[in-house]
């Protein structure tokens, strides 16, 4: 989608009325979706370099950590059978190199996770289908999630609309999420922006947290 096509979008959502804010809450939290290995080394078939998506999470997880916001990360693996991802493969066959046992299925070790950190696992894209996040952010009061992570046009896309669906005030760092080529990552963030979350610059999401009791 080239600037025109963008410029006409907007226009067609402002007609409709699509143009509001969520804005942030007062309890958050940071879900750091799949920065595994397996996707942040360019070596792996499923990698990329996303260091800059890497190192902007790494800055928010520093600031949450020092306000004692609760951070969440996900990993995906599957049984080497591949029999847990359904029909997954069928569109995504690299996923078979995402086993328990692997290198590719750790938290990216720039990242953490912290002690007291929890790190659960999804078997598709959303952070929230079959998986105990909404009661461990109802647990906690969360009324605003800061979602990071890869990729922006799939599994980031499906867990901030998934977000919404649960209530909670949607944050997605632009700097903080990262997909494989720039047209669908662009275009999901213009949607997202538009209908389910806020897209907002790193430094917004600091200042934030740095506002925080």
């Amino acid at each position: 989608m080239d600037q025109l096509d963008y410029a006409e979008a907007r226009k067609i959502y402002e007609r409709a009325g699509i143009t509001g804010r969520v804005g942030f809450g007062s309890r958050p939290a940071v879900l750091v979706i799949d920065l595994i290995v397996g996707f942040t080394d360019p070596r792996s078939p499923l990698g990329a370099d996303f260091s800059q998506e890497v190192e902007a999470t790494r800055q928010i997880l520093v600031r949450a950590r020092e306000k004692q916001v609760p951070a969440f990360f996900t990993t995906i693996y599957y049984r080497k059978d591949m029999q847990d991802a359904g029909v997954w493969p069928l569109k995504f066959p690299t996923l078979s190199v995402l086993q328990e046992d692997s290198e590719y299925a750790r938290v990216d070790p720039r990242l953490g996770p912290a002690p007291g950190e929890i790190v659960f696992l999804k078997k598709y894209p959303s952070a929230f289908f079959g998986t105990p996040l909404t009661s461990m952010l109802l647990s906690k009061q969360v009324d605003t999630l800061i979602v990071t992570g890869v990729t922006t046009s799939g599994c980031v896309r499906a867990s901030a609309v998934d977000s919404l669906q649960n209530g909670l005030r949607t944050i997605i760092p632009r700097e903080a999420v990262g997909d494989r080529a720039r047209a669908p990552h662009e275009a999901n963030l213009f949607d997202l922006d538009a209908k389910y979350a806020d897209v907002v610059p790193v430094s917004e999401v600091l200042s934030y947290l740095t506002r925080l009791p």
